[in-house]
């Protein structure tokens, strides 16, 4: 069904070209969208005309025209007017509309196709078979990006993103749940990554303007509409390796999640176990601030103990201490290389879990 406001735009549209007023009601009579006020006799006039087999008619200086949808009448539409010139201008905004319907209609149909290939809710003798009906070519290069809003999924977020790709009909965006919205972009053979990558920047600019803070996230590029899911579902986890371990980042990619994919995939129980075997039962949440902070801006400077001390302010005996102390609690010496990659694995494990137990229990 077309949006109230699209028809309003349609006939304000068309009256601006031929200078003749234009409404369109529903079979019930209901105004839909209109450039005249109507008069109160129409109700009766629209309701005889629905039942009548005429495609058009005049009414008291009026032109009424019906506007089918496969078979079935969809609209009546008005024009103000009883000449020549109104007629034919009622005719064409009748024939307009009747395009609008099909458009709309396939677009519906495009939508479901997409959403449905997404989800994985198609034989794969389906996806090629509809794919060729809805005429959307299925030998060609694809990749998955999904936008996440911090917030709840603002109702107009979906336009806004559709108004960006809105030049290029072989994008297709859609939404398969309340949070986030999919992009399904087509790329052309001499684009990659990059490419990717700055069109999630445009997005992310659109919204950023507005005062809106987003996420984007992207599988990886595929060569046939059967893999469309794929990079989906790889979009899918990198939004969430994303939320867990690089929250500072608003444009992930799958390709870029390094060790936080392989913890992703580990299951809880053996999360615990390995926590517990690193920490004895303890958790880097019974860290104070401080020994947290020193962990942190530690690793953040690759092991350097004069560079950790320097940035943090401390003497370097401070900074020494303070390990000595970790390690006498821990038993991990984050000097040492090996000690270090557990002690940041187990970290990151306990980032993971705590998301689970946040988002799934």
């Amino acid at each position: 069904m077309i949006s109230n406001q699209i028809l309003q735009n349609t006939i304000e549209g068309l009256k601006a070209i031929t200078r003749i007023d234009l409404g369109i009601v529903d079979t019930d009579g209901h105004v839909l969208a209109t450039t005249f006020q109507s008069p109160n006799h129409f109700e009766g006039a629209i309701s005889a005309f629905v039942d009548s087999p005429a495609d058009s008619q005049e009414v008291q200086g009026y032109q009424f025209f019906k506007v089918f949808d496969d078979q079935q009448l969809e609209y009546i539409l008005i024009a103000n007017g009883a000449s020549e010139d109104v007629y034919m201008v009622g005719k064409i905004a009748a024939f307009q509309i009747q395009n609008l319907l099909v458009a709309y209609k396939e677009r519906f149909d495009r939508d479901n196709f997409i959403k449905n290939l997404l989800l994985d809710n198609l034989l794969l003798v389906d996806v090629y078979n509809r794919a060729k009906k809805l005429h959307i070519e299925a030998e060609i290069q694809r990749i998955v990006m999904i936008v996440a809003a911090e917030n709840d999924k603002d109702s107009n977020n979906l336009e806004k993103v559709r108004s960006l790709f809105w030049s290029k009909s072989k994008d297709f965006v859609t939404a398969v749940d309340e949070k986030n919205i999919i992009v399904v972009k087509e790329l052309m053979d001499e684009e990659g990554y990059e490419d990717v990558d700055r069109a999630a920047r445009m997005i992310l600019d659109s919204f950023e303007t507005e005062g809106m803070k987003i996420h984007i996230s992207y599988g990886t590029i595929v060569n046939e509409i059967k893999e469309v899911s794929r990079s989906y579902k790889e979009a899918q986890m990198a939004m969430d390796v994303g939320r867990i371990f690089f929250s500072e980042r608003d444009i992930i990619a799958y390709s870029a999640l390094g060790i936080g994919r392989l913890i992703y995939q580990l299951p809880i129980p053996l999360c615990k176990m390995f926590i517990k075997e690193i920490f004895d039962g303890k958790s880097p949440d019974d860290f104070d601030e401080e020994t947290l902070t020193t962990i942190n801006k530690f690793f953040e400077n690759s092991l350097n103990v004069s560079e950790t001390s320097r940035q943090l302010y401390i003497h370097r005996n401070t900074l020494v201490y303070r390990l000595d102390k970790l390690q006498k609690s821990t038993g991990l010496d984050l000097r040492i290389f090996e000690d270090a990659i557990t002690f940041k694995i187990a970290l990151m494990v306990v980032k993971y879990m705590k998301y689970k137990e946040e988002y799934e229990f």
